[in-house]
């Protein structure tokens, strides 16, 4: 599984990193700092991926069984 976050769809709302904290994190300006990044997810972490992409009210997280081909 792989997690994709769309940088541009990123509004700063701080719910994803609230829900996933072993996963993502927050920069200075509160936006989640892995903001435009694709990576592979860690079996025991899918969970909380999904959990960070339900949360989102933007849709910016994406969980999906392959690398988005445009992320």
């Amino acid at each position: 599984m792989f997690i994709a976050i769309d940088e541009s769809k990123c509004m700063g709302h701080g719910r994803c990193y609230a829900v996933a904290p072993d996963l993502l994190t927050d920069d200075d300006e509160g936006f989640v700092a892995e903001r435009g990044r694709c990576w592979e997810l860690p079996a025991d972490l899918v969970g909380q991926a999904q959990d960070a992409a339900d949360a989102c009210p933007e849709g910016a997280i994406r969980v999906t069984e392959a690398a988005p081909a445009d992320a």
